[in-house]
C-alpha cells in the first residue's frame, strides 16, 4: 500500500516542486507565466511567503504529488486578513483527493493564524476548477474581464471566494505561520486531511 504524507514545504521540495509546477505554465492558462521560474526565483518566492503563511507539499511513497500555499492578496494594510491560494497537483495524481486535502489543511491552518477570506483566481474557461472550488465552499465573487492573454488569446479571470471566519469586530494582526507550524495542533490538522486522500 502507499504510503501518502502531507506536510509542511521546505525548501528541499523546491525542485520536485518546480518540476510539478513547470507544465502548468509552459502547457495551460492555469498559470498565468509565460515560462517556468528559475529555481532561484522558485525558492526565492518559498521563502517570501512563507515568512508568514503556508507551504504545504503532498508525497506519496516519498514523490511530490501536489503542493498548495497561501500568498498576499494585497499588500496595502487594509488587505491583510485576506489571502489568495494556489495549489498545483501532478496529471497522474488528479481525482485522488489530494487537492480537497490541501484545501481542508489550509483552511483550518490559515483559520488558526488568524485570517478572514480566501481568493482564488480562475482563467476562464475552466468548468473542473470552478466545480471543485465550489465544492470546497467558495463563491464567485466577480471577473476580471479578458484581462490575460496566453497562447494568442484574450481571456477572463474568474475570482472565487471562501470566508473563513464571521467578520465582526476589530480583526487582530495575523500569526505568521512559522510561529505554529511546529505546534501539535498543526500536525493534528495535517494528518486529519491526510484522511481525504484516496489512491
Amino acid at each position: 500500500m502507499s504510503e501518502v504524507v502531507l506536510r509542511v514545504a521546505g525548501e528541499a521540495d523546491a525542485p520536485a516542486m518546480l518540476a510539478l509546477y513547470a507544465p502548468y505554465v509552459i502547457q495551460t492558462t492555469v498559470s498565468s507565466e509565460y515560462t517556468p521560474p528559475s529555481l532561484e526565483e522558485f525558492v526565492g518566492r518559498m521563502r517570501t511567503y512563507m515568512a508568514r503563511l503556508p507551504w504545504l507539499v503532498c508525497l506519496v511513497d516519498g514523490e511530490v504529488a501536489g503542493y498548495g500555499y497561501a500568498s498576499p492578496h494585497r499588500t496595502r494594510a487594509a488587505y491583510q486578513w485576506s489571502v489568495e491560494t494556489s495549489i498545483y497537483v501532478a496529471e497522474e495524481w488528479h481525482r485522488h483527493g489530494i487537492a480537497g486535502a490541501i484545501y481542508a489543511a489550509l483552511f483550518e491552518l490559515l483559520t488558526m493564524q488568524g485570517y478572514y477570506n480566501i481568493y482564488v483566481g480562475i482563467t476562464s474557461p475552466n468548468e473542473r476548477s470552478m466545480k471543485f472550488h465550489k465544492s470546497m465552499g467558495f463563491i464567485i465573487s466577480g471577473a476580471y474581464q479578458e484581462s490575460m492573454y496566453k497562447f494568442g488569446q484574450w481571456r477572463d479571470v474568474l475570482w472565487m471566494g471562501k470566508s473563513l471566519r464571521p467578520h465582526e469586530g476589530e480583526p487582530q494582526p495575523a500569526v505568521p505561520f512559522p510561529e505554529i507550524q511546529d505546534s501539535p495542533l498543526v500536525d493534528r490538522v495535517l494528518r486529519q486531511a491526510e484522511q481525504r486522500i484516496h489512491l
